[in-house]
């Protein structure tokens, strides 16, 4: 390619072309890529062939270069098991990956979500005034105990915020978890119970139909949360979230998104997490209005909710 320069490659082994003169390129390890990109001053590193087992490393390295202002380039079929989510411009005629920077709250072109966000969710809430009333009273009359449930949740950068949802379960209900702890049916760092014995009859159909979860739209309008993204995890989740994991933090947690629409508290917590990384990388307009749209389908099917 006219005007570029090679530098050392990172490969587990020294590989040569079949009749082709040598080159004279030290070979690194693949741990070392960022310090030797940085030891030549090299603007892009590009990856043209690797293994089914290297998709994991091709995303963390995708990972890792965010903010370097180094471009990844990753040749068409390499890793194809899992390649980073990337956008692929053309590069002489070949498909590429291009590392972009960190996913976040903003679009292609470089809009902020958050004021369509509050302005949805200040919208929703005054439509749904009389819901909430109504819905308010039947919490009220369904037992002692607040209308309104409160939750440390983490939201984007690790931040804590207040998450409130109506209280369907009967009033100081954690402090039973303990005894039925050998009914969850929730696996990784979650408790759930198809027949939870502290849910309340209100509470039962307000859960069926998500109507617990309306009263975020005041997260929503406050800006601690969006109406789609990945579900908001307790602090104690985050304490174990490995830095995989962890990139769940990099967007606002939503009041839906892909976990709500593929199976809700049938999913395993590896599963929603899986989802919830997939929304991470590939967020879009487009992506969010299908969610929408689909949350809508499963809600009034009930699929999940318990």
């Amino acid at each position: 390619m006219p005007g570029s320069r090679s530098s050392p490659c990172a490969s587990p082994r020294p590989i040569g072309a079949r009749g082709g003169p040598g080159l004279d390129l030290p070979v690194a390890g693949l741990d070392d890529v960022l310090a030797t990109a940085a030891l030549t001053g090299a603007d892009t590193i590009a990856v043209t062939s690797a293994s089914e087992t290297a998709a994991q490393y091709l995303r963390s390295l995708s990972w890792q270069l965010e903010g370097t202002g180094l471009e990844l380039l990753v040749a068409p079929g390499a890793g194809r098991g899992g390649r980073p989510a990337l956008a692929h411009p053309p590069v002489r005629g070949a498909a590429a990956a291009r590392g972009g920077a960190a996913p976040g709250s903003r679009g292609g072109g470089g809009w902020s979500r958050a004021p369509l966000d509050r302005a949805v969710a200040l919208a929703a809430l005054i439509a749904l005034a009389p819901v909430f009333a109504v819905l308010a009273t039947a919490v009220r009359l369904s037992g002692p105990g607040p209308v309104f449930f409160r939750q440390q949740r983490v939201g984007v950068g690790g931040a804590e915020f207040t998450m409130l949802k109506f209280r369907s379960m009967v009033d100081g209900a954690h402090r039973q978890v303990a005894g039925l702890s050998d009914g969850n049916d929730a696996d990784g760092l979650l408790f759930k119970m198809r027949s939870d014995p502290r849910v309340t009859p209100v509470g039962r159909w307000l859960r069926r139909l998500s109507l617990d979860e309306l009263p975020q739209l005041v997260n929503v309008l406050t800006g601690t949360m969006s109406l789609v993204g990945p579900r908001p995890p307790l602090p104690e989740e985050v304490a174990r979230y490995d830095s995989a994991v962890s990139r769940r933090l990099l967007v606002r947690p939503g009041l839906t998104g892909l976990w709500q629409i593929s199976g809700r508290s049938d999913l395993s917590w590896e599963e929603a997490v899986r989802l919830d990384l997939r929304y991470v990388e590939n967020w879009s307009l487009a992506l969010d209005a299908q969610i929408l749209w689909k949350t809508a389908r499963a809600v009034v099917s009930a699929s999940g909710a318990y």
